[in-house]
């Protein structure tokens, strides 16, 4: 009886193994369609082939979860031309579909919807046309829409108001028309909403704006009618609405006030009669919910009757003895392929951490591959030689280390988490304070060489207006990579902006002078070309990033930390600068961040320091006239500040934010204009 549950066992193991070998068949039939729609003559996509293995790191583009799932697929910017096939349905377990800046017409499949796990959906800059498929409503994990700057046509489906978990939807820039669903109201924590240059007419609905999270609404350049409601004002300057002459309302600068002939009904989501707005009646057909067919995935499977007779049981014999044998063969087969082992976890260690497992719930989709040396990619000194691996081995710390000096990940250390990671304070044996960054292993760079290559990059970053990187540990056990880098007992720039007369934090007028050129010092010197490193790029610039010591000596955060973490996660950072008005406004079209995009998010800054302020978005908007700096001087300065110094720095930050890349300076050219400031040398 022992013997016949033995070879029951076997069976079963070996139907589970070939039942993941036809899962990932059916993922290869998939991928292969999509390859041939989305790129036609085999031009960008060769890597992709039908006897290949789509978690062995080999398919560009590529990344799968730990049970060798595709998960997500980043092609960004890689000149594709052709449609997107409905065949992407077969991607069941896909969490991040990355299609933006590349060239793709045709319209949105409404398999797509089909994707219930999908969170992030960018296919953005292209050109897309047709309908929106109603169908998208069914996606409830989506947290990210972006369709901006392509063709689409129709209307917005009402549908999208199911997506409960959406935080933000760009539909700016394309030929939608129609009225603006009340039901996007319902979107509880939708904070972005961007509707900008389309031919939305109609008026704003009430619920849409008592939507509870929303932070900014872009409807510029729409032909939108009747009174704003007065729940918008909460937004201030995250609330956009020029060029929609039909407007009305109390309250809002430049907007007219509303009389009797304006729509009073705002609740409405479609066009008024005749009468009202001066519109023409038009119905905006409401797109029925569809319920999807199901599939095998989703569909019950029909039970089986239970063969007890003797005939079935020497059958199963007889199989079982002929599947260990295979079974053997495919295990050896299948162990070759697979890049590392499987992944590994110690509960006890991540037991002691109870934050990291609320960031980890909100971060990455994509699951990293399994290095080949365990996930300590330094691992024996593998991949490095010389005076190389010499660098690397003086800036390693073991875990003992790490644990031991934020008295294991105590909550009573953490100084701040995002979506990705963790940041916890931390005495090293020597007794020096620091701040250990933990970044959880699914937001790291799945490739082991370009995981190097940016820790390496990290190493060679040496700037008096740098935060210090002290050292590293990679552990396979946590699944986490841990940065350790110098503390900075001031806080970050934040802190100093906003403030109420007679707050102890206001800076003095030369400590501002000093920070500003604290911070060029430090990006011209990521600039350079000149200095042993690579010249770098930091992409997400922001007051935040800006820390303070006690002498209040600017250093720069998280420089290069991007070679670091994958696309989607680089790209969630960049929502936040992006609100906040640190994001150059090139990025739209061109999707690439130059020195020129750090050079328009420290003009930013520049103004934030002149002002006081944390929004400065107005500011940006005025224009070049840098004589008129005393309308947005600080009022905490009381006029203690020179004028001198004043108008060259205001000009300086109206150079740097100027529309035009190409007008703005450089920050060599920055550093050599700001030490001509009496206060700054």
């Amino acid at each position: 009886m022992g013997f016949v549950m033995f070879l029951f066992f076997t069976l079963f193991i070996f139907m589970v193994k070939e039942t993941k070998v036809y899962a990932h068949s059916s993922e290869i039939r998939a991928l292969m369609d999509m390859k041939a729609a989305l790129d036609p003559d085999d031009k960008y996509l060769s890597s992709w082939t039908i006897n290949g293995d789509p978690c062995a790191g080999l398919f560009e583009g590529l990344a799968c979860n730990e049970k060798g799932q595709v998960a997500n697929i980043s092609l960004q910017g890689k000149g594709l031309n052709g449609k997107l096939s409905p065949a992407i349905s077969g991607l069941k377990n896909l969490t991040g579909l990355y299609l933006h800046y590349n060239s793709l017409y045709g319209g949105i499949p409404k398999e797509l919807a089909n994707l219930t796990e999908l969170t992030d959906l960018y296919l953005n800059v292209n050109n897309f046309s047709g309908e929106i498929p109603p169908e998208i409503g069914n996606m409830g994990n989506l947290q990210v829409l972006q369709l901006c700057y392509n063709q689409f046509s129709g209307s917005i489906p009402t549908q999208l108001g199911s997506l409960k978990k959406l935080n933000v939807l760009a539909l700016q820039s394309n030929e939608l028309t129609g009225a603006i669903p009340a039901s996007l109201g319902n979107l509880g924590v939708l904070m972005r909403l961007d509707l900008s240059s389309n031919r939305f007419f109609g008026s704003i609905p009430t619920k849409l704006a008592d939507a509870p999270l929303l932070e900014v609404l872009d409807v510029r350049n729409n032909s939108l009618s009747g009174n704003v409601p007065l729940a918008l004002k909460r937004l201030n300057d995250g609330f956009l609405f020029r060029n929609n002459f039909g407007l009305c309302g109390s309250g809002f600068m430049h907007l007219k006030a509303c009389n009797t002939s304006d729509n009073p009904n705002a609740n409405r989501p479609e066009p008024f009669a005749s009468g009202s707005s001066g519109l023409p009646t038009r119905e905006i057909p409401e797109t029925a919910n569809l319920r999807l067919p199901c599939n095998q995935t989703h569909c019950p499977n029909s039970s089986k009757s239970h063969q007890a007779s003797v005939i079935a049981g020497t059958v199963v014999v007889t199989i079982a003895l002929c599947v260990i044998g295979v079974l053997s063969f495919t295990q050896y087969r299948r162990r070759k392929q697979k890049l590392g082992t499987s992944f590994e976890m110690s509960d006890s260690r991540l037991s002691i951490n109870p934050v990291k497992g609320v960031y980890r719930k909100n971060g990455s989709p994509l699951i990293s591959l399994e290095y080949s040396s365990g996930w300590d990619p330094l691992a024996d000194g593998r991949n490095l030689c010389g005076q190389e691996q010499d660098v690397f081995q003086s800036f390693r710390f073991n875990l003992d280390e790490v644990e031991t000096a934020t008295q294991y990940f105590s909550e009573a250390n953490l100084l701040g988490k995002s979506n990705f990671s963790a940041t916890y304070k931390g005495i090293l044996r020597d007794g020096s304070v620091v701040a250990i960054k933990s970044i959880s292993k699914s937001s790291c760079r799945s490739e082991e060489a370009v995981f190097l290559k940016g820790l390496n990059i990290l190493t060679s970053l040496r700037h008096e207006n740098l935060v210090r990187l002290r050292g590293f540990c990679c552990s396979r056990g946590r699944g986490e990579c841990f940065l350790v880098y110098d503390f900075v007992s001031c806080g970050n720039l934040l802190k100093y902006l906003d403030l109420k007369d007679g707050d102890v934090h206001v800076l003095e007028w030369s400590t501002r002078v000093s920070i500003v050129k604290g911070i060029a010092k430090g990006i011209a010197y990521l600039h350079s070309h000149k200095v042993k490193k690579p010249t770098l790029v930091h992409q997400n610039i922001t007051a935040e990033k800006v820390l303070v010591d006690q002498r209040f000596n600017p250093l720069l955060a998280d420089s290069g930390l991007q070679n670091l973490l994958t696309n989607d996660v680089v790209f969630s950072a960049l929502k936040a600068s992006a609100g906040m008005g640190y994001l150059a406004p090139e990025y739209a079209t061109t999707g690439r961040f130059t020195d020129k995009s750090d050079v328009y998010a420290f003009g930013v800054i520049v103004l934030q320091v002149l002002s006081g302020k944390r929004k400065v978005t107005n500011l940006v908007r005025l224009g070049s006239d840098a004589c008129r700096f005393q309308e947005y001087i600080d009022p905490n300065l009381n006029g203690r500040f020179f004028e001198y110094e004043a108008t060259k720095l205001a000009r300086i930050a109206w150079l740097c934010t100027h529309e035009c890349p190409i007008e703005r300076p450089t920050m060599e050219g920055v550093v050599q204009e700001l030490s001509n400031c009496s206060s700054c040398l």
